[in-house]
């Protein structure tokens, strides 16, 4: 049977030897697929493998196994790829039958071919922060593989590109496309990443990645699916395990092909636009051929990665642990936020909120937070948001000001010419932390853009879901992200809740204590904050039927003096407070003393609210 060495550095080995073995027996694909699977879960072996997050390009080993997180970014059409064929040797006038799957370019002389039919699906990671980078065990560049140091880096690449356009890119994603095959007729899909602020003319000059956010540099893959592609969605978190390809080859037959569609555009089916879309060049983008894909429950590298045994036992060990980390939590929120303990609650009740379910089209579990009372002339929001981003694995500060309103594309549209979807900021993975600063919202116009971004940022706080544009028509995508809004007064913005600021606190220089805050919490503090929140979001949750009925009369008890103190909105934000209140606590049920803190932490914060209006008349 093949070593570890085999079936990491040569996995077209395995493939072909089970294919040898098969005879031409039909389910000789399964057992490819079984084998690898097998070999993943035996000690930890997913671990060895190289990740595209990790290394670099040029330091993988082509046709070797790696491993990809991603987010499904963009479904292409399906396309034709060839799954046997047989080659006749001229000189000793033998035939021979090879398999072609999983392979971008075949081998051999003059050749019979058996085409089927595949699928493309790109996919993409966005917004994804530092720490979240790398996996559980960081993985050293193959030794059995030395880089042609001819070959570029993403970064080179990007800075000799001859195109008169640069490139633009998106913050921190990573992208690959998907490929996928039944039994009959075998479907293959292809994801790639995506890019932001692109369009017909952008592809007609410069290779466009299309990622979601500004700035994003990830790199972007191609990933091509041979199994189960039609159970991937739009916006699913995957990791991906499939055999690296980066033939310079295929560069050359997409200019070919594209030379032969601009000679006679009757010739192929595809445009010139949708061409260089779908065929990048390979040291820029190259290609995964998908053995295995598992969904991603989170993309915290310090939890395992799927929802499995262990990962219920890792969760059920850092339990006893919750409270204590809660509590050095707790007062490091409290620096952070000058002093204000209740503040400081609050943001841990949003970041470990989450969508649990949809009832008809109410998101149920989603906690949008507006902090408001947050200076203007400082660089606090900077700072607030630097705090959450090295806490949790994903995350984008999107600045208010009137620019960015009026010019920033947010929502997804779909590009008819170049046959892809068009990617926008509001294109985020689940549980990515959205950080909405309003203190750089200037007086001004909002052109139609504008106010159409403020209507999808409203859309995705109420409804957790984004309307992408198809043109002729919107379709509704539903998300799960945690919105948190820092603003001067009240947020124009819709919210669940709003918590004003009242610092006890008043450094001298607020920059120089932010950043000492910052800087005295030690790499190893930082990981149990971010196994917390990630423990806490993760862990179910239950109400008994006694406490239900004891909610129930208290509601009825608040409501018999003043029907209007309280009303069913506010009750049911009650509700969230107290489960998140207990989750944050480690407890996954609802008990008395749970829902008595819930209703002492909301009394503190709408009293405080109150006397904020009171002080800011024209406020709402």
């Amino acid at each position: 049977m093949p070593t570890v060495h085999d079936w990491i550095n040569n996995p077209l080995g395995v493939v072909d030897g089970l294919f040898a073995q098969s005879n031409s027996s039909p389910d000789w694909e399964k057992k490819v697929v079984e084998y690898f699977k097998e070999k993943l879960k035996l000690n930890d072996a997913h671990t060895w493998v190289p990740s595209l997050n990790d290394v670099p390009l040029h330091y993988l080993k082509p046709n070797s196994l790696v491993k990809f997180r991603c987010m499904v970014q963009d479904m292409f059409d399906p396309e034709f790829f060839m799954g046997v064929y047989e080659t006749n040797d001229p000189t000793s006038n033998s035939k021979q039958v090879k398999c072609g799957k999983y392979k971008d370019i075949t081998e051999g002389g003059k050749c019979s071919l058996f085409y089927l039919t595949s699928m493309k699906v790109k996919l993409s990671l966005t917004a994804q922060n530092s720490y979240a980078g790398s996996s559980q065990a960081r993985v050293v560049p193959s030794t059995s593989y030395v880089p042609n140091r001819h070959k570029r880096s993403y970064e080179e690449d990007d800075e000799m590109d001859t195109q008169p356009q640069q490139m633009k890119d998106v913050s921190q994603g990573a992208q690959s496309s998907a490929e996928s095959h039944g039994n009959t007729e075998p479907k293959r899909q292809e994801t790639e990443a995506p890019n932001h602020n692109s369009s017909p003319s952008h592809c007609t000059s410069s290779l466009d990645l299309n990622f979601p956010l500004p700035g994003e540099k990830g790199p972007a893959c191609l990933v091509k699916v041979y199994e189960d592609w039609d159970s991937f969605k739009l916006n699913d978190m995957l990791e991906v395990f499939g055999i690296l390809s980066v033939d310079p080859a295929l560069s050359v037959i997409a200019d070919e092909r594209e030379a032969s569609s601009l000679l006679d555009p009757t010739e192929g089916m595809e445009t010139v636009e949708e061409q260089r879309v779908h065929s990048p060049p390979a040291s820029l983008v190259p290609r995964l051929h998908m053995l295995y894909a598992q969904p991603l429950v989170h993309n915290n590298p310090l939890l395992p990665s799927s929802a499995s045994e262990n990962n219920g036992d890792h969760l059920n060990s850092a339990l006893g642990e919750l409270p204590s980390v809660r509590a050095e939590l707790l007062t490091y929120f409290t620096h952070v936020l000058m002093g204000d303990s209740l503040a400081a609650e609050y943001l841990i009740l949003h970041l470990i909120s989450n969508v649990y379910t949809r009832r008809d089209v109410l998101p149920l579990g989603k906690f949008t937070l507006n902090l408001s009372g947050c200076p203007h002339s400082s660089p606090y929001t900077e700072h607030l948001y630097k705090v959450i981003q090295q806490l949790v694995p994903s995350s984008y500060r999107l600045s208010m000001s009137l620019h960015n309103m009026n010019n920033q594309k947010m929502v997804p549209r779909k590009d008819y010419t170049a046959n892809r979807l068009v990617s926008g900021t509001l294109q985020l993975a689940n549980n990515t932390s959205l950080f909405l600063d309003e203190t750089q919202l200037e007086q001004g116009q909002l052109d139609a853009t504008g106010v159409r971004n403020i209507t999808a940022l409203g859309n995705l706080i109420s409804w957790q879901k984004v309307d992408y544009d198809f043109n002729y028509h919107q379709m509704e995508f539903p998300c799960n992200i945690n919105v948190l809004i820092a603003s001067e007064g009240r947020s124009l913005l819709p919210s669940d809740c709003q918590v004003h600021l009242r610092p006890t606190l008043n450094p001298p220089n607020l920059e120089e204590y932010l950043s000492a805050v910052q800087v005295a919490q030690v790499p190893s503090q930082l990981s149990k904050y971010r196994v917390y929140l990630s423990v806490a979001r993760a862990l179910n949750y239950t109400i008994s039927d006694e406490i239900t009925k004891a909610v129930e009369e208290d509601f009825v008890e608040m409501r018999k003096d003043d029907p209007q103190s309280i009303s069913a909105e506010d009750l049911h934000r009650l509700l969230v407070v107290a489960r998140l209140l207990s989750l944050s606590h480690g407890q996954n049920t609802l008990s008395r003393d749970g829902w008595m803190k819930a209703k002492q932490l909301e009394a503190l914060r709408i009293s405080r609210t109150q006397q904020q209006k009171c002080l800011n008349g024209n406020e709402p």
